[in-house]
């Protein structure tokens, strides 16, 4: 622990008491992001809960029936329980956050979610530890099937150590999905020991180039944006201290898949999805610029070919085609359906999401 993890303590476990003392809206996510699944579940829980949630977005994805969940910075537990009851009575989620009295909230929960669910067992575990040390809550080696956080990982003042672990903790073709607060520039020194603006979510807010460095260090080297959307900063003394600066709430999906490339390449594939996934029988949208239509052949970079193919989602689709020749680097504007992939500085596709 340091001292910006005692603040995040003080600030979210004493000094905020519900989402109603925060300044902006940087901790907060319109309904209309949560998919309809999500917002089917979110009646179900406790509203001391839902009072003492914070996020940014909604990590939640698609595809949980019987596996095992790890939520970072869970808090009082909202999507912890939102998605036990999407994994059902053979999946496990599990929250992990540092601050005591947001974790004796969740736990007192527990049994009472357990009964509204209709569960015979709780399916749920709540561990009061860091992120950024997995191994103390024990999170063992490939033991995950899907990470998720929302708008938690800005606050942390070690953000690397907690990708290493969220890489370590991930099984083989595993997902990390999060919601989060980004920066167009880095945050001055000051603006991260500044207790107000890191309650918001704003002094810690990552610099995207930063971010897309990191994650190729630690091994995700492809990031997909799900979403996102500006974030104006409305209460008028923290623009003043801190509005020259743009940010914007991200919702961003990664795998663990070995051997991903740091730009698009064209080996001839092409993605069919068969309408499959429960929920979603008409299209599935893997990123921002991916959206697969049941039935209809899209061609797809070698990346996208490996994280539809490599992931929990493989079984739902067929990839035609294979790595074994190269046909240079892929065609972005073909292969998208929105709004594109990235470009480096060369002028060469990047990898298609960060």
């Amino acid at each position: 622990m340091n001292e910006t993890h005692k603040s995040v303590q003080e600030h979210y476990g004493k000094i905020l008491g519900s989402k109603n003392d925060l300044k902006t809206k940087s901790c907060m996510c319109d309904q209309d992001a949560y998919s309809k699944e999500v917002r089917d579940v979110l009646p179900l829980v406790a509203d001391e809960i839902i009072q003492k949630s914070y996020g940014c977005g909604s990590p939640i994805p698609p595809l949980l029936e019987g596996i095992t969940l790890l939520d970072l910075g869970c808090g009082s537990g909202r999507d912890v329980f939102v998605a036990s009851k999407l994994a059902g009575p053979k999946g496990l989620a599990i929250g992990v956050d540092m601050t005591e009295e947001q974790i004796a909230l969740a736990k007192s929960c527990q049994e009472k979610q357990r009964v509204i669910f209709g569960f015979d067992e709780s399916n749920v575990v709540f561990h009061l530890g860091y992120m950024e040390n997995l191994r103390d809550a024990g999170i063992e080696d490939d033991s995950i099937d899907v990470v998720i956080s929302n708008c938690v990982i800005n606050l942390s003042p070690f953000k690397e150590d907690v990708f290493k672990e969220i890489w370590r903790v991930l099984k083989p073709g595993g997902e990390l999905i999060f919601s989060d607060v980004f920066a167009d520039r880095r945050m001055p020194e000051w603006a991260a020991k500044n207790l107000t603006l890191l309650g918001e979510c704003l002094g810690g807010a990552m610099y995207v180039g930063d971010f897309r460095r990191l994650m190729g260090r630690v091994g995700f080297v492809d990031c997909r944006h799900v979403s996102v959307s500006p974030l104006p900063i409305d209460d008028e003394e923290i623009y003043r201290q801190i509005g020259f600066v743009s940010f914007t709430q991200r919702t961003i999906r990664a795998f663990k898949i070995e051997g991903l490339e740091d730009a698009c390449e064209d080996y001839g594939q092409t993605a069919v999805y068969d309408g499959g996934i429960p929920g979603l029988p008409h299209f599935f949208d893997l990123d921002d610029h991916h959206r697969f239509f049941a039935g209809k052949p899209k061609l797809v970079c070698g990346n996208t070919a490996a994280m539809l193919s490599q992931s929990r989602y493989g079984k739902f689709f067929k990839i035609l085609g294979d790595i074994a020749v190269h046909y240079g680097a892929f065609d972005c504007a073909e292969g998208s359906s929105s709004n594109g992939h990235a470009v480096n500085a060369s002028g060469q596709s990047s990898a298609c999401g960060c």
